[in-house]
């Protein structure tokens, strides 16, 4: 199936907190028409566990199967290793990825990146296993993305530094990496005016 080049659905990704209002304020000042829908992870922060997640790849269903009409995938952090899965699954559907700090589904070793594991594990305990010892590497399937893609990276982030943004970006074929000043990891959170300028001139919707 072809899909237009403008999205008809948009959705919002988290990263391992799972927080929903995390692309909250971003999406507002948007302008692009496109329906918004965001993610809560089932059993991450304050979305109640459910029976049939139990990894990666059920969450990987579940947005697949909200993806009834061709839509970007805005995501972050974690949520981007989950955007990329959804986009080589189904890339009949995916118009668009913008991806804020992630791995991508890389390995980062070597690029400064601080282990965020134990961190986590420490603060939040209530996060399931699965979550924090998954490891998978992506990078040979990157090159098969070829839809648009908007890599968003803060250059005070020391969990995912712009190292990994370079990186990222070499590995797939159509990105743009812009880089936010004075951001860290929450930079969708902290910086949603300029975040949503960006998404829209990347979806083509600068135009009031």
């Amino acid at each position: 199936m072809q899909h237009s080049l403008m999205p008809s659905k948009l959705l919002f990704l988290p990263g391992a907190l799972g927080r929903v209002d995390f692309w909250v304020a971003a999406a507002e000042r948007m302008r692009h028409p496109a329906q918004k829908m965001h993610f809560g992870w089932p059993g991450f922060g304050p979305t109640p566990a459910a029976p049939d997640v139990n990894g990666i790849g059920d969450l990987v269903d579940k947005v697949i199967a909200e993806l009834d009409a061709p839509g970007a995938l805005i995501a972050h952090s974690m949520g981007g290793v989950i955007a990329i899965q959804v986009a080589l699954a189904r890339p009949d559907l995916v118009t668009h990825l913008i991806l804020a700090e992630t791995s991508g589904g890389m390995d980062v070793t070597g690029s400064g990146a601080v282990d965020w594991r134990p961190f986590v594990r420490s603060e939040y305990p209530t996060l399931p296993d699965w979550f924090l010892t998954y490891h998978e590497d992506l990078t040979a399937r990157l090159s098969e993305l070829h839809m648009p893609t908007l890599l968003l990276w803060g250059d005070a982030d020391p969990i995912s530094p712009v190292k990994v943004g370079e990186k990222l970006a070499a590995h797939l074929p159509h990105a743009e990496l812009h880089i936010v000043e004075g951001a860290d990891h929450d930079l969708a959170y902290t910086h949603a005016a300029q975040v949503a300028a960006l998404i829209d001139r990347h979806l083509g919707a600068t135009n009031p």
